[in-house]
């Protein structure tokens, strides 16, 4: 039975060679083509998801509650695994058809070693001045820290070493001019954790995550400090990734799938956006993540969904070379191998550029 798996995943690359049909695009709506761009699969096909229930994850939710995937006969199994070191080889086996996740240290280590996983699409990015991962202060510190320079000496939490999170707090040290020994990395993996220690003042600023972002905010136990995207405008977060067997020998597959995938994310876009259908998807995402609380959506700053799936690549390059620089990983990538936008450029030309 094929599993799930964890919300720290990895990158993976989407590798489209041999296209097995001629595509062609049919734009009437009708019984037989309900999508009205492609026409259904002649038999129900199931894809698996690993997904844990993050807002990142939005664009599977949104395009199976929705039936896009319906539309082209896929049927949709969502998957969990206890973590990434699991969900990997059952990736790349092909157990598992898509995954979603974020670089590390330990996923660009397991592409290294020969685990063969595709990058295709994004699936998480800071909103310029919106960032639903950022740093926070202790609301009690406002007056004591005003700018990122004002870290030093602080202690900050960060939830991971060698991986994203890590990436962003070298990048925020970078523009405030602070050098490593000038502030104390704390290491805390749980960021519910974060908002207790902040509150309880065992430390002074933390990388934090919403929902946990408002809701701090909103006890007076925290404020913002800026935003991410001061500092790291570019920054990928997270990624999704394709088995190289559902990329490259099931394209008839993988071409609709990413289709359907595309349209919950524009959904999701016109909701936060352009406030279009904004209850309706706000219902999808209390149903399908853990965050029930649809009021709690109108105040959060959400993760941001390119609705034509462009991922910042040189941004994914620069994450592992830092990994690299400070010894984390051993082996090399070739990342012409690894990432692959194919299926997702061929989908974008299906159902045209998102305006």
């Amino acid at each position: 039975m094929k599993k799930w798996l964890g919300i720290l995943g990895v990158l993976v690359l989407l590798c489209g060679c041999a296209d097995k049909e001629d595509v062609k695009v049919n734009d009437s709506v009708s019984k037989d083509n309900p999508s009205g761009d492609l026409a259904p699969l002649s038999k129900k096909t199931k894809v698996v998801i690993a997904e844990d229930g993050s807002a990142s994850g939005a664009g599977f939710y949104i395009a199976d509650k929705k039936g896009y995937f319906e539309d082209y006969n896929i049927e949709v199994e969502f998957a969990t695994f206890a973590n990434s070191d699991d969900m990997l080889p059952a990736l790349a086996s092909g157990e598992v058809d898509i995954a979603g996740g974020i670089s590390s240290a330990s996923f660009f280590n397991a592409i290294a070693q020969g685990i063969d996983v595709k990058i295709i699409a994004d699936k998480g990015h800071n909103v310029k001045g919106k960032s639903y991962f950022s740093f926070v202060i202790a609301a009690d510190k406002q007056n004591e820290i005003k700018e990122y320079s004002d870290l030093k000496g602080k202690k900050i939490a960060v939830s991971t070493k060698h991986a994203l999170d890590d990436y962003i707090y070298h990048q925020m040290l970078e523009h405030a001019g602070l050098k490593e020994d000038e502030a104390e990395f704390v290491l805390m993996s749980d960021f519910g954790n974060m908002l207790a220690a902040i509150q309880t003042g065992s430390i002074d600023a933390a990388l934090q995550i919403e929902p946990l972002i408002t809701q701090g905010i909103s006890q007076g136990i925290h404020v913002r400090l800026g935003d991410a995207t001061d500092f790291a405008p570019e920054a990928q977060i997270a990624m999704v990734l394709g088995s190289p067997k559902f990329m490259e020998e099931e394209q008839d597959v993988s071409l609709r799938f990413m289709t359907a995938y595309l349209k919950g994310v524009r959904d999701y876009n016109d909701a936060f956006k352009k406030d279009i259908g904004k209850d309706e998807i706000i219902d999808i995402m209390t149903q399908y993540t853990a965050l029930k609380d649809a009021a709690v959506w109108d105040d959060v700053f959400v993760t941001g969904l390119d609705p034509d799936g462009k991922m910042f690549i040189d941004n994914i390059q620069e994450q592992y070379d830092m990994y690299k620089k400070n010894g984390a990983i051993k082996g090399e990538i070739n990342f012409k191998d690894a990432i692959n936008t194919e299926i997702t450029e061929k989908a974008v030309k299906i159902i045209g550029e998102y305006e």
